[in-house]
């Protein structure tokens, strides 16, 4: 079996979200390489910045870094109530609220003169149906919404990879550990999908 390289990729801090756990969740999955490395998966994780401009130049560079062949990306969805697995990537951002540099987006478009929207390679109702099988509540989404996770999403299907964002709800400590079987059997689905 040849080797995967996978990269999960969580946002940090915000306003409004000291601890945010999609940096928790993305933390503990780091903690599981070794489990990864026994599936054939090397993992890499990353810390992403909630920062307009650091977040293209972030992603670029750890796409060259790790060359992965899948990337699961972390972030949270404080209204929801279920794991939200999502499907497509809009070019578009909110100009209305500021990063956690306290900067507003110069653009409601990512990239100018690209698509307007890119669906996810990626099976979604597979994944959230390996997340079920985990004891996690989890559902499919056709909104990132139209700030950082977003713009994640939409940059990391620009640049070509397999990628797919999931929304964690607010979840505290406890909750997420119970997450986390589910976290990590999404993203091994998601590394060994067919092309």
């Amino acid at each position: 079996m040849s080797r995967k390289s996978l990269l999960v990729a969580g946002f940090g801090a915000f306003p409004g979200h000291r601890i945010n756990p999609a940096q928790v969740a993305t933390e503990a999955l780091a903690r599981r390489r070794a489990a990864f490395a026994l599936s054939g998966i090397d993992l890499h994780t990353a810390v992403l910045p909630v920062e307009h401009a650091e977040l293209p130049p972030r992603l670029t560079r750890l796409f060259a870094e790790t060359s992965p062949e899948a990337v699961l990306l972390l972030g949270v969805a404080a209204r929801r109530k279920t794991l939200s697995i999502e499907t497509r990537a809009k070019n578009r951002v909110t100009l209305l609220r500021a990063d956690a540099a306290r900067q507003l987006p110069w653009s409601c478009e990512i990239v100018h003169g690209a698509p307007h929207c890119f669906a996810s390679p990626a099976p979604a109702e597979r994944l959230a149906a390996a997340a079920r099988a985990c004891g996690v509540p989890a559902k499919t989404s056709r909104d990132a919404g139209a700030y950082l996770c977003n713009e994640a999403y939409y940059l990391s299907l620009l640049m070509d990879r397999r990628a797919v964002f999931v929304h964690l709800p607010d979840w505290r400590r406890a909750e997420l550990v119970r997450a986390l079987p589910a976290l990590e059997s999404v993203a091994k689905a998601l590394t060994f999908m067919q092309d």
